[in-house]
């Protein structure tokens, strides 16, 4: 065998123990990641299934719902930058433990939320605790993985906030429908009472389950190990210079044109999350699990179209049209739901699913712009910095909906206003995105 041969023989083992490694680190951190962001969106937005019923018992308005859904967002706003300093110091397993425990314990406490008052702040402190869970895991997969890799795993743990729905919407629907009275509670309790201990369960094993960097994995080979540091080394070298600095990053307009992105993506999947179930039941769905079931196989479809999109993105080394075809697919469902309001149930229900579809699958491919852009100190700050102002926008379209639904008796102008802001990051991502955000980065 010539000298070539025989080295391209041992470039070929080394790829293949790459992959092996890689895999290994995949099905010990993703599943569980995946889960408990399951557990963080079914806890988060269980309210748009208990508004069903709730509203009605406790002769809560409209209003009421919309600002008690939406300042969730004010509470992520204040909390996730200090959040994702704190896992800088601690590590990301007591952060995450922290977090888990915190919006567990709050859903739980939910289910006793009888004055508006007591809402509200239940719905901020739920924002509080849960603030930093995405960026910290966004930051936390950068100890891990390459550039290349990462659309792929991102994908497949944001996918589990589109299966929320699938679990999420048929449980709280059976719960309605099953466990009214029961212990002399309402069936509205009921489902925050059992979503929310399984979270603080969780979040006592993520302490115990969840390691901090590769070096310290005593599940990783001595040899696994060497082989992730040099990926990685080698990913830090491919990428270039990236920015450090805190604020240096600040001044970076760059930094602030994503958080516009993101907060125009955050409003039409809130929209989605927040007044899905209600989009349904408007259309003569009247039995919880029904709207439970039909959310759920819309969702499934989303969760799919995450998957599809992080992985083709992986393997093109493309980001740009992937999260700006996604989102654009999302407009159109947006618009295709308004115009069919009234008119057509089955388009309606069509356009959910492709609005579902579109702006979820942009999700995962957003996070790798910023993360080519940032590192270090920088990359915790501004990353959290992004989510948590473009989270507002969870705050703003449930309550603008709520308004616009009190005051004509629909939707229909709001989901017109959701679908205008979506376009928007179409545009923007298109404009003014550049076409190479990075340098390739060789994959396996």
């Amino acid at each position: 065998m010539s000298p070539s041969m025989t080295a391209a023989a041992g470039a070929q083992h080394t790829e293949a123990e790459i992959d092996s490694a890689y895999k290994k680190i995949t099905w010990r951190l993703i599943p569980f990641l995946a889960f408990l962001w399951l557990l963080a969106w079914i806890d988060r937005v269980n309210v748009g299934y208990v508004k069903l019923t709730m509203l009605d018992e406790l002769k809560w308005s409209e209003s009421v719902y919309g600002l008690g859904a939406g300042i969730f967002f004010i509470g992520y706003f204040f909390f996730e930058i200090p959040s994702n300093l704190m896992l800088q110091k601690i590590g990301a397993k007591k952060t995450l433990m922290r977090i888990t425990l915190g919006w567990g314990a709050t859903c739980i406490a939910m289910a006793f939320a009888k004055t508006p008052e007591v809402f509200y702040a239940l719905r901020f402190l739920m924002g509080a605790f849960e603030a930093g869970f995405l960026p910290g895991v966004i930051v936390y997969l950068t100890y891990w993985y390459p550039s290349g890799r990462r659309a792929k795993v991102f994908s497949l743990i944001t996918a589990a906030s589109a299966l929320s729905s699938v679990v999420g919407g048929p449980l709280a629907g059976n719960i309605l429908n099953l466990m009214g009275g029961l212990s002399g509670l309402s069936s509205w309790q009921w489902v925050f009472l059992i979503e929310g201990t399984p979270t603080v369960l969780a979040g006592i094993f993520t302490f115990f389950y969840l390691t901090d960097h590769p070096k310290d994995a005593n599940w990783l080979t001595a040899r696994e190990k060497q082989l992730v540091a040099v990926e990685l080394e080698r990913d830090h070298k491919a990428l270039g210079q990236r920015e450090h600095s805190i604020f240096a990053a600040l001044k970076d307009v760059r930094l602030w044109l994503f958080v516009l992105i993101y907060f125009c993506i955050v409003a039409a999947n809130a929209t989605l999350n927040f007044y899905g179930p209600t989009l349904v039941k408007d259309l003569g769905f009247t039995n919880p699990a029904t709207i439970g079931w039909i959310m759920s196989g819309a969702f499934l479809l989303g969760a799919g179209a995450q998957i599809l999109n992080g992985t083709h993105s992986d393997r093109q080394c493309e980001v740009r049209w992937h999260c700006a075809g996604a989102v654009l697919l999302g407009v159109i469902g947006m618009l295709l739901v308004a115009f069919a309001q009234g008119r057509s149930p089955a388009l309606v229900l069509t356009g959910l699913v492709v609005a579902v579809i579109g702006t979820s699958s942009a999700f995962p491919v957003f996070w790798q712009m910023p993360n080519r852009l940032l590192t270090g100190a920088a990359a915790a700050v501004g990353i959290a910095l992004i989510n948590s102002i473009a989270n507002l926008a969870g705050f703003g379209s449930p309550f603008m909906l709520s308004a616009i639904k009190a005051a004509t008796g629909n939707l229909t102008p709001g989901l017109f206003v959701i679908a205008a802001v979506e376009m928007l990051a179409v545009l923007l991502i298109i404009w003014f995105v550049p076409k190479n955000t990075a340098a390739k980065v060789k994959t396996a």
